[in-house]
């Protein structure tokens, strides 16, 4: 339950009815997504790649090959967001597409390890980036990490609870930030290159050192990189001309993300060996270091406010999927509700960071990121194959944004066969990743299918909501938007 308030009709009531007001524009959809991409990934994956591609020839090949995929996916989710116009991205594809089960799970999943672990491995990396050139040569304590890091998500947060167009405006600067960044990183690598220092792309192939069995984890690092392309579609509702935007967005991103990204790992490998990669903790760094000299100490700098970005339009596009969630029935009420003066949906930025500084507590970044990929893949892969099953069940719909049925298949095909070799990779991490996700089946037919929850227990969840409503100063959305 929860209370609302009595507005004015007709043109005044537009104006001041609390609602998500469509302020993306295409130029803040293209920041959103391309500002999401580049955040951490480029700047920490590039190690995880190598690793466990294991030459540089085949991690350079699994890059291209992440973009391609990325490319495929995002076309899918074009498609799916110019028909479905609900705002909840993954989550709303999937209740809409295989049902209320699969959506749940994806929303348990998404809420008690995917996003708080994502923010916390960009977080970190914004935090180690930003205070390591205060403790060179030496490592920045890992205490000191984490409270920098705590601090940056607290203001994000803060900031997104504030104005959705403050937000969205930082984003725009952050992305011109981060653009900036890579063109560093790439200028003095092709210079290099192009000089005749190729020595490291000799025998790219070795075969000696292939891993074939740990190629997923590779693809797990490099897709983490690419990460971020889907977020426009947990925002769909506040999108300007969402049927147009939307797939301009995608293809515009994810080309121009894919060959900054190629460019940027063929510098680094321009300037570093692939043992230096290895054995680096922050890759961009030791490329500063070693190829711009005395500029370097500013690179550090750049790549923490690159993950800044990632950070804010991370944040920023998860919450609008809690939000969805709530309004659909399948999660919280108090999620659903926007602030009356500054409408945002401060509920579900709030309550969101509670899981994010556990996972910050833990701060191991490559454990992190196997560990929540699992679900994240699996339930993106079945995603596409929703949009599939959408399209045979629904073809008399309306379609604004068509693509080839081989592209969503060939996607999904991909996802699930990475996330079964990564039980066989790392069973460790993926194995607890499913069983969190699977932990939501019993929360799912105690809450909703089949309720069971006692009338005392409801009375005070009840009471608590109400209390925190009137604390907060939010209401149920006053307009409907899709």
């Amino acid at each position: 339950m929860g209370i609302s308030r009595e507005s004015a009709t007709g043109e005044e009531q537009n104006q001041e009815a609390v609602y998500l007001k469509r302020k993306i524009t295409l130029l803040r959809a293209i920041s959103l997504a391309i500002g999401t991409i580049i955040g951490s990934g480029i700047f920490i994956s590039p190690k995880g790649v190598l690793k466990n591609s294991g030459n540089i020839g085949l991690s350079l090949i699994v890059w291209l090959a992440c973009g391609v995929l990325s490319m495929f996916g995002a076309l899918s989710y074009a498609d799916l967001g110019t028909t479905i116009k609900k705002s909840g991205g993954h989550y709303i594809y999937l209740l809409e597409t295989l049902g209320p089960l699969p959506a749940f799970l994806r929303l348990w999943a998404e809420f008690v390890m995917i996003r708080p672990a994502n923010i916390a491995v960009v977080s970190l990396a914004f935090g180690r980036y930003l205070i390591e050139p205060f403790f060179t040569p030496c490592h920045a304590p890992g205490l000191a990490v984490k409270l920098v890091t705590a601090i940056g998500v607290s203001v994000i947060i803060a900031l997104n609870c504030c104005s959705v167009r403050w937000a969205a405006n930082m984003q725009i600067a952050l992305m011109a930030l981060k653009l900036v960044t890579i063109t560093l990183i790439i200028v003095p690598g092709m210079v290099a290159l192009f000089s005749g220092h190729n020595e490291n792309f000799q025998d790219s192939f070795n075969s000696n050192s292939l891993a074939l069995d740990r190629l997923p984890l590779a693809f797990y690092s490099g897709m983490f990189a690419y990460g971020g392309w889907f977020y426009i579609n947990f925002v769909t509702e506040e999108v300007v001309n969402p049927e147009r935007n939307i797939p301009i967005t995608m293809i515009v991103s994810l080309i121009t993300v894919t060959i900054a990204y190629l460019l940027t790992n063929v510098s680094y490998y321009a300037v570093l060996t692939a043992e230096e990669v290895l054995a680096s903790e922050a890759v961009a760094m030791s490329f500063a270091d070693r190829a711009l000299k005395g500029f370097s100490t500013a690179v550090p700098i750049l790549v923490a406010m690159s993950c800044f970005g990632a950070l804010n339009g991370g944040i920023f596009a998860s919450a609008r999927m809690l939000f969805a969630a709530s309004r659909e029935g399948q999660w919280p009420y108090l999620f659903s509700m926007i602030h009356i003066r500054k409408h945002t949906p401060l509920p579900a930025l709030i309550l969101m960071m509670p899981l994010i500084f556990l996972m910050i507590s833990i701060g191991d970044l490559y454990g992190l990121l196997n560990f929540y990929s699992f679900s994240r893949w699996l339930f993106m892969g079945l995603t596409t194959l929703g949009l599939i099953i959408h399209r045979c069940r629904h073809p008399q719909l309306t379609r604004p944004f068509k693509v080839p049925l081989f592209i969503p298949l060939v996607f999904s095909v991909i996802c699930l066969f990475i996330v079964g070799m990564s039980l066989y990779s790392d069973p460790v991490n993926t194995g607890i990743g499913c069983a969190i996700t699977l932990s939501g089946l019993p929360v799912y037919y105690l809450t909703i299918y089949k309720p069971r929850v006692p009338g005392k227990c409801m009375s005070v969840f009840n009471f608590l909501t109400l209390k925190l409503q009137l604390l907060m100063e939010v209401i149920p959305q006053e307009i409907k938007t899709y």
